[in-house]
């Protein structure tokens, strides 16, 4: 079983299929890619952030409308959190099949530094893998090159491979049923 990455519309041309492949590459499983102009909720101005909660929210409301099957990573330019978070790269509800990812704050532009495509595209690849994981039953792990590191900071998700810990691949590998 596969996984379907929608790509907002605000998402930079040219990052769907590089990010994509990766995403496959280190779980070992087919991606789709959709294109979608996702309508979502949660916008809080006191914040200038979205509420990730409600994003997925958005995206099981679509998902019941039959527009996508099976599990979705849905990937936005918007700065989301959670609670009292300052900030989440991604948020997964394995029990709707849903994920959000924000690419908002993995782009070295955020940080004053300069831009660099593949760096965006890598970090992409690993938190959408992260995502992903918790939707196929993966919890976080304690290695912080495996995947389903919680990364807080840029330099911990830098640190992490493009790869699953032994453990996590042996998890991953057992058959889920949707």
């Amino acid at each position: 079983m596969g996984v379907t990455i929608i790509w907002d519309h605000q998402v930079p041309s040219g990052l769907q299929m590089p990010t994509a492949r990766r995403i496959e590459m280190i779980l070992g499983m087919p991606v789709d890619n959709a294109a979608a102009e996702a309508l979502i909720n949660g916008y809080h101005p006191e914040r200038n952030q979205y509420d990730a909660g409600a994003v997925l929210g958005r995206l099981l409301f679509m998902k019941k409308m039959g527009e996508y099957a099976g599990p979705a990573l849905l990937v936005v330019t918007h700065d989301l959190f959670v609670g009292d978070c300052d900030f989440v790269f991604g948020l997964a509800r394995p029990q709707t099949g849903c994920a959000v990812l924000s690419i908002a704050r993995l782009g070295n532009g955020f940080y004053g530094r300069t831009d660099d495509f593949d760096d965006l595209a890598d970090r992409a690849a690993k938190e959408g893998a992260h995502e992903i994981g918790h939707l196929f039953g993966l919890d976080h792990c304690r290695d912080p090159e495996c995947v389903m590191f919680k990364p807080a900071t840029l330099s911990e998700l830098d640190r992490k491979k493009m790869t699953l810990c032994s453990s996590c691949r042996e998890k991953l590998d057992r058959p889920v049923v949707w």
